[in-house]
């Protein structure tokens, strides 16, 4: 739809990072207009996961594949931001942007081992960000550790007055403590997020991560989000109706793509919108456009507000009770292949990949995504961490400590770098025999 689209100005994010200094090297590829958890909807097709091609996960499959095509199943990176996290995974960059609706920078940087933060709804402009679903969308960051993360969002934080949600208190930029001592936080498990399609391998370090505060001296203590098993339904149904009424600006007349139909007004329109969205953009429209018709209004998306609701008390009531952070899964899994992934439709996959994340985007809290350690596969798993609305220096200090304990594996790319070089020198010695 926006192909050779050039926008006119920048977003305030980008715009903040320029006039830092940062460098912008390009865009990452990402599901179409966000939608899909999965980064394999895109229209530069789907993106490779870094440790497809690690040391790591080769050894592990040359032991269990017996001479297998190391290239032919690849694996995801998660999305709808996999392209940042892939960027940073593979450092060929220092940080990446995301956008973060129901767990978008999360999920990716899980997948590809590095940190994903979605900072409070209001920290940071939405300015110039695409809108997928207004009332929950936030500019995430992907980074390589918790200290690049609080160095960007220093940057990234603070009104915008070209975004009314933005809170209007000044944000200092901020260095994180180094915390020495946990005995005086207390750590919230929430009961309802050990589901039974949680993966053995993720279950073991979660309680792994649990008994290691324990053990520093925090308080552990399991607790209870009541109304969590609506979410994902209460989600899905706000997230289609403002996709339907945010999609409705891509009509062809002012900006982005037209078609050549010139029957009439309405078919113009019907073509356009035909061409310029895949199935899954036109899907979650439709969706949206049942959910908000007259006669459905009430039944679905006044419902939805009310379940929203509860779900934000839900955290409300933890934090009052006074826990200080909830420790949770950030994905179900590992990284899964891409053939393995594609059997099951967008929307099947995205109830199950935004089990954990999405209901810290309706209460507007703040979450971030810590690799922690290597799967039996030798592939990266990360839990998350989410803090009290506007308590983000405070999440990210509680983050910092937990990625000093765990000591998350860097990822060995040698071999590629490797065949690069050899590449490059037989470039070189051909361009000299040459002359």
């Amino acid at each position: 739809m926006l192909k050779g689209y050039v926008p006119p100005y920048n977003a305030t994010v980008v715009q903040k990072l320029l006039d830092q200094g940062a460098l912008l090297m390009g865009k990452t590829n990402l599901d179409e207009f966000a939608m899909g958890s999965g980064s394999t909807d895109g229209i530069f097709g789907p993106v490779k996961n870094p440790w497809s091609y690690s040391k790591q996960y080769r050894e592990k499959r040359k032991q269990k594949s017996h001479g297998e095509n190391e290239d032919s199943d690849w694996l995801i990176t998660g999305g709808s931001s996999g392209g940042s996290a892939a960027a940073v995974s593979a450092f060929t960059c220092f940080a990446a942007l995301g956008s973060d609706t129901g767990g978008s920078t999360r999920n990716p940087a899980a997948h590809c081992g590095v940190v994903g933060l979605k900072p409070s709804y209001g920290l940071v402009s939405r300015h110039g960000l695409i809108p997928l679903v207004n009332s929950m969308d936030v500019p995430g960051t992907l980074t390589r550790c918790v200290d690049d993360a609080a160095t960007v969002l220093g940057i990234l934080a603070g009104h915008d007055p070209k975004d009314s949600t933005t809170i209007q208190d000044p944000v200092k930029p901020f260095t994180l403590p180094s915390l020495t001592d946990v005995s005086k936080l207390c750590i919230g498990i929430p009961k309802e997020y050990l589901t039974p399609a949680l993966s053995s391998e993720v279950r073991s370090l979660w309680s792994k991560a649990a008994n290691l505060f324990e053990s520093e001296g925090a308080k552990v203590i399991e607790v209870s989000l009541p109304h969590t098993s609506y979410s994902i339904v209460c989600y899905h149904v706000l997230c289609t109706s403002e996709v339907a009424s945010n999609m409705a600006r891509f009509d062809g007349l002012e900006y982005g793509h037209r078609c050549d139909t010139d029957v009439s007004t309405e078919a113009m329109y019907a073509a356009t919108r035909r061409e310029g969205f895949n199935d899954v953009v036109r899907e979650r429209i439709l969706s949206g456009n049942f959910f908000l018709l007259k006669e459905n209004y009430e039944n679905y998306f006044v419902k939805a507000q009310k379940v929203r609701r509860l779900i934000a008390r839900d955290f409300v009531n933890v934090f009052n009770s006074g826990v200080d952070v909830l420790l949770t899964p950030t994905t179900l899994s590992e990284a899964v292949p891409h053939t393995e992934f594609i059997r099951e439709d967008n929307r099947t996959r995205s109830a199950q990949n935004d089990i954990f994340t999405q209901a810290v985007n309706m209460a507007g809290l703040p979450a971030v995504s810590v690799p922690m350690a290597l799967s039996s596969q030798g592939l990266p798993i990360g839990l998350q961490f989410i803090g009290r609305a506007f308590c983000d220096q405070q999440l990210l200090t509680v983050a910092k400590w937990f990625e000093k304990r765990v000591q998350f594996p860097v990822i060995q790319l040698q071999e590629l770098m490797d065949d690069c070089s050899s590449i490059f020198e037989n470039e070189k010695l051909a361009s000299v025999s040459l002359k």
